[in-house]
């Protein structure tokens, strides 16, 4: 009992002294004057409207759209003129060259006189038909006499067998006049169709370009013998100058591509980008490469050398909707996740996307409009990790 009082009396003593009571009630006091411990400092971003534009990157090279094999039509004829060079602008039906005509410039003048002369002989065969018919009438008038005398007696059975055979003599003749007029009118048509064989001939000594357009090769050269058969054309012609990109596209975005849709092609070197559409699709896909080919058609046909790389960017969505940068989304095999930041704490959250481009994703579903989320992300934080958000700008 002595001890106890003891004691008391020396804890009053140090409290009046004013030092602090020692003794295990004091702890919880002290642990509630420490500050709490802030989250580490993460930059976020917020979902917000925007217009987004989904495009797909493709290459080739420039080709024409019809390219014209402009060849002669004859063989064995030198070549005498050129007329067109490469990179000139020609004319439906313009003569790009000329061959030598002379061996063909006899044979007209040939024709023209078989011409005449078969022209003559149907003449002359008509003229014989005249005769003919006269002689009939008179070989058959005497016939008749002949034939009445007899009948009456005053004229002898031979003189009826003379007339007789005059009569049919003059019958003969006339077919035979008739059938010469045949023959000759038929020389006359075989001289006027090898007449105007040789007019095709002659008119194929100037080679014409059949359509419009631009001469991008030309093969032809003078004193050169032209042949159908050659590997080359004499002449190549862009149809109407449309020159057009040949594009390898990756078979997964064929089936995003449609005519139609806009393409900027950038060809190499140029100091503007070129407009253009999808004009055609192959409908096949090369089997060791897994790539598509499309046809750009450019705007206006601007003069654009074939052959020459270019680049073209085809746009394949446009519209205005909730946006986020694609740092802000991780892939996985349940879908596409973001990491929303709400007062300080971190929440995975499931979202749809729709158009994606240019570093941009479309939000359909699973986030509000101004919600925040990690602007990067990936392991750093995880579902309910606190944090300092750090806006962007």
């Amino acid at each position: 009992m002595p001890s106890f009082r003891k004691t008391l009396a020396a804890l009053s003593f140090l409290a009046s002294a004013g030092f602090p009571a020692i003794g295990l009630a004091q702890a919880p006091a002290a642990a509630a004057v420490q500050p709490t411990q802030a989250g580490p400092a993460i930059t976020v971003t917020s979902a917000k409207r925007d217009e987004i534009v989904q495009s797909v990157v493709v290459s080739g090279s420039m080709i024409a759209r019809d390219e014209v094999m402009v060849t002669p039509e004859i063989d064995g004829f030198v070549i005498t003129e050129l007329l067109a060079e490469e990179g000139d602008r020609v004319a439906a039906g313009q003569v790009l060259a000329r061959l030598s005509r002379v061996s063909l410039d006899v044979q007209r003048s040939q024709n023209d006189a078989q011409i005449q002369r078969a022209e003559a002989g149907v003449d002359q065969a008509k003229a014989q038909i005249v005769e003919a018919e006269a002689n009939l009438v008179q070989a058959n008038n005497a016939f008749e006499r002949t034939k009445s005398l007899r009948d009456s007696g005053n004229a002898s059975v031979e003189t009826y067998d003379l007339r007789a055979t005059a009569a049919r003599a003059a019958q003969a003749r006339l077919n035979s006049a008739k059938q010469n007029l045949a023959i000759m009118s038929a020389d006359l048509a075989l001289a006027k169709a090898q007449g105007k064989d040789i007019d095709v001939k002659l008119a194929r000594t100037d080679i014409r370009t059949p359509k419009a357009g631009i001469v991008s090769r030309r093969n032809a050269r003078l004193g050169a013998m032209a042949a159908m058969a050659s590997a080359e054309p004499l002449f190549k012609v862009i149809a109407d100058g449309a020159v057009e990109l040949e594009a390898e596209v990756a078979e997964v975005e064929i089936p995003g591509l449609k005519p139609g849709q806009r393409v900027t092609v950038t060809p190499a070197g140029a100091a503007q980008p070129l407009e253009g559409e999808i004009r055609l699709i192959a409908p096949e896909v090369d089997k060791a490469s897994r790539l598509g080919r499309v046809r750009i058609a450019l705007k206006g046909n601007p003069p654009v050398a074939i052959g020459s790389f270019a680049r073209g960017v085809i746009e394949t969505g446009r519209k205005t909707s909730l946006v986020l940068p694609l740092s802000a989304l991780t892939y996985s095999r349940g879908g596409v996740t973001v990491q929303a930041v709400k007062d300080g704490k971190v929440t995975t959250k499931s979202v749809e996307l729709g158009l994606i481009g240019h570093g941009r994703a479309e939000v359909l579903s699973g986030l509000a409009e101004g919600e925040s989320v990690v602007a990067r992300a990936g392991t750093f934080v995880r579902n309910g990790d606190v944090i300092t958000p750090v806006t962007t700008n």
